[in-house]
C-alpha cells in the first residue's frame, strides 16, 4: 500500500505554501493608495492563499507549537479580513445597481470601512513578513503587480437580450418569499438599536447578544431568500421589468452581503480577539494581533455600520414586501362564528392577529359595513365591541387564504378557550402559535 506521506520535508513544504501568500504581503505593504489597488481578484488571491496556508499549518499542529502559532494566526487574520472585505468590496461595486432610497451616508460608511479593513492589510503584510523570516521561510524575490489584480468594473455593459421576466411569473413563490423576508425581518428586530454604540457598549453586546452563531443563522435565512428568489422568481436577476420585485431583492441581497461581512468579523473577533482566559502563548500571541487588528475599530465597523445597516434595510423592506405580497397572494374570504361566551377579549384577539402576522398578508375582520385590521389586537377588540353592543354571532374575515384558512381551524376549537375562558390545546396546525 503506497504511504500517505511524501518524502518532501515540512521546511520545504512551508516555503512551497507561503510563496504566493508572502507575494501578496510584499505587493500590498507597497501599497500607498489603498483604495485603488484592493480589488476582487486581490481580496480572492489573499483568501485562496491564506486558506491553503492555514490548513496546511494546521495538519502539522501549528495551534499546539509555540515558535509556529503567531504565523499560523497571522495566516487566519488574513483569510478573515480579506472575506469580509470582498462582501464590502462588491457592495460597492453593485450598489449603483440596487434600487434603494437614499444610499449615500450607506456608501460613505462602506467606503470608511473598507479603508479600515485595507489599511489593516496593509499593517500586517510586514508583520507577517518578518514573522516568515525569523521561521528561516524564503521571501520571494518576485512580487505580484497592480497588472495581476484588474478591478471588475469597466465603462462597458453586455447588451440586454434576454427578457428572463416571465410571463406566468409563479405566484406561490413570490407570496412565500415575500412573507419570509417578513418573517426575517420581524425575527431580526431584537437586533436593532437607534444610536451607535459606544466602546463600552459594543464590548457588552458582543459576544453577549451578537456573535458569530447569530449571525450566520440569519446569514443563511437571507441567502436562501435569494436563492429561492433567483430560482423561481427572475433566474438571472435583471436590471429592468418589475421595479418592486428588483427592489425586494435589493433589500434582502445587500443585507445578505452585510451578515456575509458580520460573520467574518465576529468570527475573527471572538476567536481571535476576544480575552476568553487562555494560556500565556494564546494571550500573547492576542495582544500581538491586537496591536495590529485595533479591536474596538473592528467592532465599530461591525456593528455601528454592518448591522445598523442591516437592520436598516430590512426594516426599510418591509413596505415593499408587504405592497408585492398584497399583490400576489391568493385571496378568499370566509364566515366564522365568534368566541363563545366571551367573544373577542384578549386572547382570541392576539391568536387571530398572531396568525395573520405570521403570514404578512392583508386580513380584515368585516363587521356590517366596518372593516378592521385583522393584524391588530386593538382592532379586533374594537371590533368586539360592535359585535357585543349588535348581538353579532357570526362575523366575515378577508384576505389572504392562507391566513384565512388557519383562522378557520382557530375559529373550529373556540379560539383556544373553552366556555369559561381557560386555554385549550390547539391543533397542530397552529404549532407556530403556541
Amino acid at each position: 500500500m503506497q504511504d500517505a506521506f511524501c518524502e518532501i520535508s515540512f521546511a520545504e513544504k512551508v516555503r512551497s505554501f507561503s510563496n504566493d501568500y508572502l507575494k501578496c504581503c510584499a505587493y500590498i505593504s507597497n501599497i500607498q493608495t489603498p483604495q485603488n489597488f484592493f480589488t476582487k481578484k486581490l481580496y480572492s488571491k489573499l483568501i485562496s492563499t491564506s486558506q491553503v496556508l492555514e490548513d496546511f499549518l494546521d495538519f502539522h499542529g501549528a495551534k499546539n507549537n509555540e515558535a509556529w502559532f503567531f504565523y499560523r494566526e497571522l495566516s487566519a487574520a488574513v483569510r478573515h479580513l480579506s472575506r469580509g472585505a470582498n462582501s464590502q468590496k462588491h457592495i460597492s461595486n453593485r450598489l449603483v445597481f440596487y434600487d434603494l432610497d437614499d444610499t449615500q451616508k450607506f456608501r460613505d460608511e462602506g467606503e470608511k470601512t473598507l479603508a479600515f479593513l485595507n489599511k489593516t492589510l496593509i499593517k500586517l503584510s510586514p508583520v507577517i513578513l518578518k514573522e516568515a523570516q525569523r521561521l528561516n521561510i524564503t521571501i520571494p524575490d518576485e512580487s505580484f503587480g497592480p497588472e495581476d489584480f484588474p478591478g471588475i468594473t469597466t465603462s462597458e455593459m453586455l447588451d440586454y437580450d434576454i427578457d428572463d421576466e416571465a410571463k406566468d411569473l409563479q405566484k406561490k413563490y413570490i407570496v412565500k418569499i415575500a412573507s419570509e423576508f417578513l418573517s426575517v425581518s420581524g425575527n431580526f428586530d431584537h437586533l436593532g438599536f437607534y444610536e451607535p454604540y459606544d466602546v463600552d457598549a459594543m464590548l457588552r453586546v458582543v459576544p453577549d447578544k451578537v456573535n458569530e452563531v447569530e449571525i450566520r443563522r440569519f446569514e443563511m435565512l437571507v441567502h436562501n431568500l435569494q436563492s429561492s428568489f433567483d430560482t423561481y422568481v427572475i433566474h438571472g436577476g435583471f436590471r429592468f421589468g418589475n421595479r418592486k420585485l428588483r427592489q425586494l431583492r435589493s433589500h434582502f441581497s445587500v443585507v445578505f452581503h452585510l451578515l456575509q461581512m458580520m460573520g467574518r468579523l465576529l468570527h475573527f473577533y471572538e476567536r481571535h480577539l476576544y480575552e476568553a482566559g487562555y494560556k500565556n502563548i494564546y494571550k500573547k500571541v492576542q495582544e500581538q494581533l491586537s496591536a495590529v487588528v485595533d479591536p474596538i475599530s473592528l467592532l465599530d465597523r461591525t456593528l455601528n455600520y454592518a448591522l445598523y445597516y442591516a437592520c436598516h434595510f430590512l426594516s426599510t423592506g418591509k413596505e415593499t414586501a408587504i405592497e408585492i405580497l398584497n399583490e400576489n397572494v391568493e385571496r378568499d374570504s370566509i364566515k366564522v362564528g365568534i368566541p363563545v361566551k366571551l367573544g373577542f377579549h384578549s386572547r382570541p384577539s392576539l391568536l387571530v392577529a398572531k396568525i395573520v402576522q405570521h403570514y404578512g398578508g392583508q386580513v380584515e375582520l368585516c363587521v356590517g359595513n366596518d372593516r378592521f385590521d385583522a393584524s391588530s389586537v386593538l382592532d379586533i377588540q374594537w371590533a368586539g365591541g360592535k359585535i357585543q353592543k349588535e348581538n353579532i354571532a357570526e362575523v366575515v374575515f378577508e384576505g389572504d387564504a392562507r391566513a384565512l384558512q388557519d383562522i378557520r381551524i382557530l375559529a373550529g376549537v373556540n379560539y383556544g378557550e373553552d366556555t369559561m375562558g381557560k386555554r385549550v390545546p390547539l391543533p397542530k396546525e397552529l404549532h407556530y402559535l403556541r
